[in-house]
């Protein structure tokens, strides 16, 4: 679902740079994207290429194919099959299905509608020991037999080379063909196709390496050790070589490589030793309002529900102020130390302390978003909403016949008396209610196997009881939201919009989505420059915590002062008035531009031009020494920063909340944005160091 966004007074339409690329013919040119996950949900690419698809589409038309894997469920679910519309297609997929194996081909039902070609692997598997010879004849890499992810990307890989070798035959010189390939499931399809000299333009994409992945989940000092790691013995020693093998041979194979982000870019080049041609960051389709202030909007109603939330959960111990509590989150897999629970939790540990000598009357409730092994619902946790529920109806129904006896007496002229307005009855059912939320409750919100957290919860002195009397409240979601739970009945995008602020201060991260949906949506974030997001952002933003970005340096700081740095951010985010968040706000949401496909997209049209120049250098010309086209731009810092409060009339058009009286900034969003035009910074070298930090092995500019 395309994420939205407002338009106007938040929006800095026009600020990004025209781009004038050399167009392709793409008339004489076929694409084909290849990727274990089109039309098969299994992690982020999933979201790369199905948000992409649509720009791509709108470029290429019905010169543009997405390849994957045949699973039936998803096939009958999201595919609407049809008949190719290329002739040489066609008889390309027939000299596969005559020899025994099940291509289909159709309509991917997202935005864009691209054609799919998928493959069957369980038709082809027969020819598994076969095939597993030529892999070794071609570049001496064995796949084990229990390996069952790898034999399958093998099958799949051969599948592909076959349908391209038959494909390029039935079309000679023209039209040509480029193929993208994601990740090293899809690495063999590249490999074989190289090693036949199949006549075309080749992309690989890693959007995290192998190993990177295993060490970093092993808690190695990756960062650090770079250039220290034997690469061969530690993937022998995770019994993964052969994986390792297959990315490595993809990623010299192609044409031209890409990763998605500056940090990945220095990491493929120890991990794979190949420096990336160019880098492909993720973006969003950014669906704009037809309204100019809905997101504010959106944000004050999704709020609401999540209060209607910590209403239940902390029944009976609602001793805080719900105007006066922010809610952050963290979101993603459960992996405690890659995406930085660790870190966020000592932090928060220290925010209270900072909160309570402070003296701040904020309190901070925290959602940990992350999927883990639960055996039922904490029976606490359902008692808590079923009361909360209880307590609506009661008032509710208690209203009602006060304002009906209010309402007559008024019509009669007459001022009614208080004490005779409400019956006995009346108070009975009140007393009862409140007497249900005073029983004692036991540890709210927790899941059985939560083995991770709850030790960190007692080490930092903090717990998800609500009977604490603790300025900062955790409560661990152990599954994906969704509209339909009986606990918190919200789907992510909403979930997002009612928050304040989310938190993900994650070690290895190669891009990010959880950031930029929370950017797109106008909601503030905390990142480090240990991931592409963060990257990003330092890239192309003058002063990103002015804009609601708050970059935490987990790269060139050790853990502790990291630590103190996103305390010190989260602190500081407590202190601001309704009014600065809601300023805030708005300039978070005008970066989303930022992440829109639209813009990133031109970075895929100058690696696919550069496959061109080097696969067919008589046709397609591209001066190699030439900067990229794609180098970036800074946005500038904000003209009214910093946001703080300051005796004037109040000029911004946008509040969702109540503001306070003594909080007056002079600020207008179309004045700062028109500076912001005309103050638009150059396009700057790539991977600078900050002054007086050390260089990082193999750091360099791409």
């Amino acid at each position: 679902m395309p994420l939205s966004r407002s338009l106007s007074m938040t929006s800095l339409s026009g600020l990004l740079p025209a781009w004038e690329e050399d167009e392709l013919p793409v008339e004489d040119l076929l694409l084909f994207e290849v990727a274990w996950e089109v039309t098969n949900k299994v992690g982020g690419i999933y979201t790369v290429i199905q948000t992409k698809a649509k720009i791509t589409v709108d470029e290429w038309g019905e010169n543009y194919y997405m390849m994957g894997p045949y699973f039936e469920h998803n096939f009958k679910t999201q595919v609407e099959g049809c008949d190719p519309p290329n002739p040489a297609i066609r008889k390309a997929m027939d000299a596969l299905i005559q020899n025994g194996c099940q291509v289909h081909f159709g309509r991917w039902l997202i935005e864009g509608s691209p054609y799919v070609i998928l493959f069957d692997i369980s038709s082809a598997a027969w020819n598994l020991d076969r095939w597993k010879g030529d892999l070794w004849e071609t570049c001496s890499i064995g796949l084990p037999y229990h390996d069952r992810e790898a034999n399958d990307s093998l099958i799949l890989g051969s599948l592909i080379a076959w349908f391209f070798k038959e494909l390029t035959d039935q079309l000679g010189d023209k039209p040509n063909v480029i193929g993208h390939f994601h990740e090293w499931q899809a690495g063999p399809g590249l490999i074989l196709s190289r090693s036949r000299k199949i006549p075309m333009a080749t992309v690989f994409t890693t959007h995290a390496t192998l190993l990177g992945r295993y060490l970093c989940a092993g808690n190695a000092d990756f960062y650090n050790n770079l250039d220290k790691f034997n690469i061969d013995k530690e993937a022998g020693e995770r019994q993964i070589y052969h994986r390792y093998c297959l990315e490595r041979a993809a990623v010299h194979c192609a044409h031209v490589f890409t990763t998605v982000s500056q940090i990945t870019a220095v990491e493929a080049n120890h991990m794979v030793h190949r420096t990336p041609d160019v880098v492909t960051p993720n973006g969003l389709n950014v669906k704009k309002f037809s309204a100019m202030h809905e997101f504010q909007n959106l944000h004050s109603t999704s709020k609401a529900r999540i209060q209607e939330f910590v209403r239940g959960h902390f029944y009976g111990h609602l001793d805080f102020n719900l105007e006066k509590t922010l809610f952050m989150f963290i979101a993603g897999r459960y992996e405690f130390s890659n995406k930085g629970a660790d870190i966020f939790l000592e932090s928060l540990s220290r925010l209270n302390y900072l909160l309570r000598v402070h003296r701040n009357d904020v309190t901070v409730i925290v959602f940990f978003i992350m999927p883990a092994k639960t055996n039922n619902f904490n029976v606490e946790s359902l008692k808590g909403q079923a009361v909360r529920k209880q307590l609506w109806d009661t008032a509710h129904t208690v209203k009602e016949k006060f304002g009906k006896k209010l309402y007559d007496a008024l019509l009669k002229g007459e001022i009614p008396d208080m004490n005779s307005i409400l019956e006995r009855d009346d108070f009975t059912i009140m007393k009862r209610a409140i007497y249900a939320t005073q029983e004692s409750s036991s540890l709210a919100g927790v899941h059985e196997e939560c083995v991770f957290l709850l030790p960190c919860f007692h080490n930092i002195s903090l717990k998800m009881s609500p009977c604490l009397s603790s300025t900062s409240k955790i409560i661990f979601h152990p599954e994906f939201l969704s509209s339909t739970s009986p606990l918190l009945p919200m789907d992510y995008e909403d979930f997002v919009r009612g928050c304040n602020l989310g938190v993900f201060p994650s070690y290895y991260e190669p891009w990010g989505y959880t950031p930029g949906e929370c950017t797109v949506m106008g909601i503030p974030s905390v990142t480090t420059n240990l991931s592409g997001f963060g990257c990003f952002m330092e890239e192309h933003v003058s002063d990103p915590a002015a804009y609601g970005i708050y970059i935490v340096d987990r790269r060139f700081r050790s853990a502790e002062e990291s630590c103190n740095q996103l305390t010190q951010f989260m602190f500081s985010f407590c202190q601001q008035s309704r009014r600065q968040r809601i300023i805030q706000r708005n300039r978070t949401e005008r970066l989303s531009e930022l992440l829109d496909w639209r813009y990133l997209g031109r970075f895929y049209i100058q690696a696919r031009h550069l496959a061109l120049s080097r696969a067919f250098p008589d046709k397609f010309k591209m001066d190699p020494m030439a900067p990229l086209k794609a180098e970036g731009f800074r946005y500038p810092r904000p003209y009214s920063v910093p946001p703080s409060p300051s005796a004037s009339l109040h000029s911004t058009p946008h509040h969702s909340d109540v503001e306070d009286d003594d909080d007056d900034e002079p600020y207008d969003e179309d004045e700062e944005a028109e500076r912001d035009r005309l103050n638009i910074k150059a396009p700057f070298v790539l991977g600078a160091v900050p002054e007086g930090k050390k260089k990082q092995p193999g750091e360099s500019g791409n």
